[in-house]
């Protein structure tokens, strides 16, 4: 079964072998580095947890980042669950200390007023910068939820199975699959990214046209300029007095508007 088919069916897939040991260690090193110079510390609420780190808005801080966010491999399995027309919703790292406690199970799309279930407006992956085991708190899922009528109750308590993967793989799950991240039982950090992507039509979680300075932005290759939201979505959503936000903005070449060939 191809990917795009078992995440409609079970809603999620994990595909192995995204990345070597060499891009997982300098990922890790540059998140070190980025905790460190932010003074990163866990957020306390029963959502981002206890003894959870979380740095946000990654792509304002390197090409490591950027890299990560138009990987062609995990990018081609998002656009067949969306289209090449979708956003990145937010990058962001999870690093799950010790003795952190599992993460309520959710839905990354039970905030989106549509009845359920529907088609795939949100698609988020997780990429493991170290192994991913029941023990040390990989992401807790619940196969074929994402096809219930309803989003989980938040705090309540489901049955749900470890996705254990091994560095270097990422999970990729359908936006209505509920989920959550496990309790970490073992004397390791658990180390992921969370590249999250929406459709274009969906806002983002981080705001990156206020969030990324613009003269960033314009360093950026097109696709990665158009996932942060300086393109439009099919001819017309996103447009700035007809123009894209990369040419009203950046002084882009022009993209054509639905309008134009009508």
């Amino acid at each position: 079964m191809q990917p795009v088919e078992e995440i409609a069916e079970r809603g999620y897939t994990i595909l192995e072998g995204v990345f070597d040991a060499h891009r997982a260690e300098a990922l890790v090193a540059d998140l070190e580095r980025l905790e460190r110079a932010l003074g990163t510390l866990p957020a306390g609420n029963s959502f981002e947890g206890d003894r959870t780190l979380r740095v946000y808005n990654l792509l304002a801080h390197g090409a490591l980042w950027e890299e990560l966010a138009v990987d062609p491999a995990v990018l081609a399995v998002v656009d067949g669950v969306l289209d090449p027309g979708c956003l990145m919703s937010s990058l962001s790292s999870i690093r799950i200390l010790p003795d952190e406690t599992a993460q309520p199970i959710h839905a990354d799309d039970q905030l989106i007023p549509l009845d359920k279930p529907h088609a795939p407006t949100v698609c988020n992956t997780m990429w493991a910068l170290t192994d991913f085991t029941e023990a040390n708190g990989a992401t807790r899922i619940i196969p074929g939820s994402h096809l219930r009528d309803h989003s989980p109750e938040y705090g309540a308590p489901y049955d749900s199975i470890a996705a254990e993967m091994g560095r270097g793989s990422v999970l990729v799950w359908h936006g209505s699959l509920w989920h959550g991240g496990g309790a970490n039982a073992t004397g390791q950090d658990r180390i992921g990214i969370a590249a999250n992507y929406c459709a274009g039509f969906i806002r983002q979680q981080e705001n990156q046209q206020l969030g990324l300075d613009a003269e960033l932005v314009r360093t950026f290759p097109p696709r990665l300029r158009d996932l942060v939201g300086y393109g439009i979505y099919r001819g017309l959503i996103g447009h700035i007095d007809k123009r894209s936000p990369a040419e009203a903005v950046l002084g882009g070449a022009a993209d054509p508007m639905l309008w134009d060939g009508a």
